[in-house]
């Protein structure tokens, strides 16, 4: 496999000299399997450069797989130009969004009102199949597998792991470590814990044996108490996940939009220092991510 990133930013764009070196795209990501099936985790404003490239080599047939309906990681959808082009053809994966009561085709019908956007979904000449993901069925894509495991968000989020022949990827999407909701001293904490801890158990379960794994590692340690409840995890915390899940590689992703480049491998480097992690100690490396960074599974 190949993975490829294409949008690293979380929330909002924040292109600029600031952000030149890891970029200021949301979040995309590219996989190729073995075969080289086309397989595209999410569509943030990554996806346009994603797709200029995909220009080069048409007809394009890829599987998009949204980890969730938030606007950063959809924005970019409907700028994706093989949309627009006969003899291509996508299909669309997502939740089922309990709220609105719909599947993942009302992440393009709401993007295309006419109100917000000037071009109708008749208008795209690709043939466009949209797929409503069952957690922990597999979906097949080639040689490849893709697994939707539910994680912590504001809204319903998939992080997908991808298995093809021996080598395994997952990506989080938005995921904050289950909080406990209920202070120490309250009669409620212990059980709840143990609720809290069974579920991370059965996640880490489910990446056993994982080579890469990508998370959302938006804020530090100390910044987090202040966004408790946001959805996003910790820089210090996706090292601690990374070394105790043994991956191969850890890339923290989704980086604020307000942290310059200096500033991100700053608190990147503090991290790893906090984790006890020293330069080229462990099992593990440790990356972050930026737009161009590749990695050959």
């Amino acid at each position: 496999m190949k993975v490829r990133f294409w949008g690293v930013r979380g929330s909002i764009a924040s292109p600029g000299a600031h952000t030149m070196r890891h970029g200021g795209n949301t979040t995309c990501i590219e996989v190729r399997s073995d075969d080289n099936a086309l397989i595209v985790l999410d569509a943030g404003t990554g996806i346009f450069p994603l797709a200029q490239q995909l220009l080069k080599q048409l007809p394009v047939h890829a599987d998009i797989f949204m980890t969730h309906s938030h606007w950063d990681h959809i924005q970019g959808l409907p700028f994706f130009t093989p949309l627009y082009i006969p003899g291509n053809s996508l299909r669309i994966h997502g939740a089922y969004d309990i709220v609105a009561g719909r599947g993942v085709e009302q992440i393009m019908d709401v993007q295309l009102q006419y109100s917000f956007f000037p071009v109708r979904e008749a208008e795209m000449r690709a043939r466009i199949e949209y797929r409503t993901l069952t957690v922990g069925e597999p979906v097949t894509v080639a040689d490849a597998t893709v697994t939707p495991l539910l994680l912590n968000h504001p809204v319903v989020n998939f992080g997908y792991r991808i298995d093809c022949n021996g080598k395994s990827v997952f990506f989080t999407g938005d995921h904050e470590p289950w909080p406990n909701i209920y202070p120490p001293d309250d009669e409620g904490f212990a059980e709840y814990q143990r609720m809290i801890d069974d579920q991370q158990a059965g996640l880490d379960a489910a990446l056993a044996g994982l080579d890469v794994l990508i998370a959302d590692s938006s804020y530090t340690a100390a910044e987090y108490p202040a966004k408790l409840g946001w959805g996003h995890g910790t820089l210090e915390g996706s090292i601690a996940w990374g070394r105790r899940l043994g991956v191969k590689k850890l890339v923290c992703t989704h980086h604020e939009p307000e942290r310059s480049d200096d500033a991100l491998e700053a608190a990147f480097t503090a991290a790893l220092a906090a984790n006890g992690v020293t330069a080229g100690g462990g099992a593990t490396e440790f990356l972050l991510a930026r737009e161009g960074l590749e990695l050959f599974l």
